[in-house]
C-alpha cells in the first residue's frame, strides 16, 4: 500500500498544544491519541511501520469530526483534517467499508435511482416516522440497526428541488449590461435537493428578485463530500470527475454557481484540489473552476444589491435570530460575516456564546457507528442556542441543521432552524 507523506508533516508539529482546547474530539474524548497532535504524531508511526493499523488505530482516526478548529489555531498551518481524510482511505481498503455506507455513496453516484428512492420514501415515510413539518424533522416509530428511536431525523420531500424546475428560467424585466452575463447556476447539494427543498426555492425567489437569469444544471452529482469524509475515494475519484467534466460545459456562460452549503462549497473549492493532490491535470481543472464556485451569501452580498434591496422593504421581523458558524464556511472558507450582514437588515440577530464551535454533524461514521460522540458534541450547542433566548438558529449548512435540530431535540430546547437564504426570501416577500 503506498501512504501518504504523513511525515513530512508530523516532524513539523512543534506539539505546542494550541490544538488541543479547540479539539471537538478531545473535548469529549480527553485522550492524547485523539487529540490533533495525537494525530499527527500516530500517522507518522504508521508511515514509518511503526504503528499498525489495526482496530485501535481504525477506531482513533475514525474519531476525528475533520471540523478544522486545530487547522485555524495551528502556528504552522498543518493540514489534520486533510492527512485524516488520506488515512481514511487506508482504513477503507484494509477494512471494506460498511454495506450501508456502500449503498448510500452507491445512489451518490446514480441520480436516477436515488430520485426514485427518494419518491418512495416519501410516500411510505410515515409508517416509519411520525413528522414534525414545522422543523423539517421526523421520530422513528421504531429502532433499527442503524437508526435509534430517539432521534430526529430529516425527511425526503416530494419533489426534489432538481425535478421541480426547469434548466433555465429567464429573468423578468431583465436589465441588460454589456460586461456582466447577470446569470448564475445553482449548486444545490444533496440534503437540499431531496430534504431540505425549501433552501432551493428560496434561492430561487431571490434571484428572480435581483432579476438574474437562473440556471439549474440537471445533471449535477454530489460533490463527493460524505464518501470522502469516510475514505472511499473511488466514489470521490468518480463523483468529481464527473463533476468537472460537465461544469466545463456551461461554466463559461454564468457569472457564479452559487452553493447554499457550506460543506458542499468547501468540498468544491478546496477540497477537490486536495483530493487531486496526486492527479495534476485534474486539480488543474479543479482549482480553474473554483474560482467561480460561491457560497450563495456571499456571492449575493459581494456582489449583488441584495443588501440594499432588503434594507428598502423597511420590514422589521420580530423574530430573535442567533447564527451558527459551519465549520466548512468559517474556517474553511471564511465566511461568516456575509450572512450575518444580510440577516441584520430585517432581523433581531444574537450571538451565542461560541458560535463557531462544532455542532458535531462529523460525517457518516460519525452520524453510525459513533452517534454518541455526535450527540456528546451537540449538547453543549444546544445549551448555548437556548441561552440566547432565540427562536430561530440558522447556518448556511444542511449537515449542521440535521445534527443541531437533533441535539435541539434530545435538549427540550423548542427553537426552529432555518437556512439564512430561507430566512432572506421571507424577508423579501410582499
Amino acid at each position: 500500500m503506498n501512504k501518504f507523506n504523513y511525515t513530512a508533516i508530523s516532524d513539523d508539529c512543534v506539539k505546542c498544544g494550541k490544538c488541543k482546547p479547540v479539539c471537538t474530539i478531545f473535548n469529549i474524548n480527553q485522550d492524547e491519541a485523539t487529540s490533533p497532535r495525537g494525530f499527527i504524531d500516530l500517522l507518522g508511526a504508521y508511515e514509518r511501520n511503526e504503528l499498525e493499523l489495526d482496530q485501535t488505530a481504525k477506531d482513533i482516526f475514525e474519531s476525528c469530526f475533520l471540523c478544522t478548529n486545530c487547522v485555524e489555531v495551528c502556528p504552522n498551518d498543518l493540514p489534520t483534517d486533510m492527512i485524516i481524510e488520506q488515512v481514511r482511505s487506508d482504513i477503507a481498503k484494509k477494512y471494506g467499508i460498511a454495506w450501508y455506507k456502500k449503498l448510500f455513496f452507491f445512489l451518490l453516484r446514480h441520480r436516477k435511482t436515488m430520485d426514485l428512492l427518494s419518491k418512495m420514501g416519501w410516500m411510505f415515510q410515515t409508517c416509519a416516522l411520525k413528522l414534525d413539518k414545522t422543523k423539517q424533522s421526523g421520530l422513528p416509530r421504531f429502532s433499527l440497526p442503524i437508526v435509534k428511536k430517539d432521534r430526529a431525523l430529516p425527511f425526503a420531500d416530494s419533489t426534489s428541488f432538481l425535478n421541480k424546475y426547469p434548466a433555465n428560467i429567464k429573468a423578468k424585466n431583465k436589465k441588460e449590461e454589456v460586461d456582466k452575463k447577470n446569470k448564475v447556476a445553482i449548486f444545490i447539494g444533496c440534503m437540499s435537493n431531496y430534504t431540505y427543498t425549501n433552501t432551493g426555492d428560496s434561492l430561487v425567489k431571490i434571484l428572480k428578485k435581483l432579476e438574474l437569469d437562473i440556471m439549474i444544471p440537471k445533471k449535477q452529482l454530489c460533490c463527493g463530500a460524505p464518501a470522502y469524509f469516510t475514505g472511499d475515494f473511488d466514489t470521490v475519484d468518480f463523483l468529481a470527475k464527473k463533476n468537472i467534466e460537465y461544469f466545463e460545459t456551461w461554466i463559461d456562460e454564468v457569472d457564479a454557481v452559487i452553493i447554499p452549503e457550506a460543506t458542499c462549497s468547501a468540498m468544491i473549492n478546496q477540497d477537490w484540489a486536495h483530493y487531486f493532490h496526486n492527479q495534476p491535470e485534474w486539480k488543474k481543472r479543479a482549482e480553474k473552476l473554483s474560482k467561480k464556485i460561491f457560497m450563495a451569501t456571499k456571492w449575493l452580498e459581494n456582489s449583488t444589491d441584495l443588501k440594499n434591496m432588503l434594507a428598502n422593504t423597511g420590514k422589521k421581523i420580530d423574530q430573535l435570530v442567533t447564527y451558527h458558524d459551519p465549520c466548512h464556511a468559517k474556517k474553511m472558507q471564511g465566511v461568516w460575516k456575509e450572512p450575518r450582514s444580510l440577516l441584520s437588515q430585517n432581523y433581531v440577530l444574537t450571538e451565542m456564546s461560541d458560535s463557531n464551535r462544532c455542532c458535531g454533524f462529523g460525517g457518516v461514521t460519525m452520524q453510525t457507528e459513533k452517534y454518541d460522540f455526535a450527540k456528546a458534541a451537540g449538547a453543549p450547542k444546544a445549551a448555548m442556542i437556548r441561552d440566547t433566548k432565540a427562536q430561530i438558529v440558522s447556518a448556511e449548512c444542511s449537515a449542521c441543521r440535521m445534527q443541531i435540530t437533533n441535539s435541539l431535540y434530545l435538549a427540550d430546547v423548542d427553537v426552529q432552524f432555518k437556512n439564512p437564504i430561507e430566512l432572506i426570501a421571507e424577508a423579501l416577500e410582499a
